[in-house]
């Protein structure tokens, strides 16, 4: 038999093997909690994975760090003390904010902070409406002497965990962002403009209790 006879008679094999009816089983599974994994909605409602001892809750892995952040922060919520340690946090952000850094930041003030603390952070913004909007009292003047007198790594702190009424924003802007939102409160503070040296807020700060909570 000549090596084309070989080659249709292999191909004839194997079309005749292909289009058989003969059921297969298929092998084991390894993995079967791979193989079949259950699909799970962010956003679900987890306790029935819960009641079945599944512990699921779609919060990261603690100390996870999202990719390409430059700022990791780790000063716990709950330890005792960190809000009044935070005080002595400095902000890794040593250069002033340039124009284009200036306008980008009071864009993301202005997204998260301003229905607050108001455009001219004064505590006026359309939330409270001075007096007539849903919130009964006033969120914190970020502009008031008390807030001059915060530390700014007790500000970070605040905006990081959240204090008081207002609630935690960390979901919202990377650490960069918050100490970028710091520095503009503090330019606003000061009346300086981009291009102006930021005043170093806490050279004057003592780290201790007596740093004033944000709303």
């Amino acid at each position: 038999m000549n090596k084309i006879s070989i080659i249709a008679v292999a191909i004839g094999a194997v079309v005749i093997s292909s289009c058989s009816d003969v059921k297969r089983t298929p092998g084991k599974v390894y993995m079967p909690d791979m193989a079949y994994s259950r699909a799970v909605e962010t956003y679900n409602d987890n306790r029935e994975l819960q009641a079945e001892g599944i512990n699921y809750n779609a919060m990261p892995v603690a100390g996870t760090v999202a990719r390409g952040e430059e700022v990791i922060y780790k000063m716990l919520k709950d330890t005792a003390g960190t809000y009044v340690n935070s005080a002595a946090l400095v902000s890794p952000l040593k250069a002033r904010l340039s124009e284009a850094d200036y306008t980008e930041t009071e864009r993301i003030y202005l997204i998260n902070c301003g229905i607050c603390h108001g455009t001219k952070l004064d505590g006026n913004g359309p939330l409270y409406n001075d007096g007539k909007g849903p919130y009964p009292l006033a969120p914190k003047n970020l502009v008031s002497d008390d807030l001059k007198k915060m530390a700014d790594g007790t500000m970070f702190h605040s905006i990081t965990y959240g204090k008081g009424m207002m609630g935690s924003y960390a979901a919202q802007l990377t650490p960069k962002q918050r100490w970028m939102v710091i520095q503009y409160i503090r330019m606003k503070q000061n009346g300086e403009t981009p291009g102006a040296p930021v005043a170093d807020s806490t050279a004057t700060v003592k780290a201790d209790s007596t740093a004033t909570a944000m709303k």
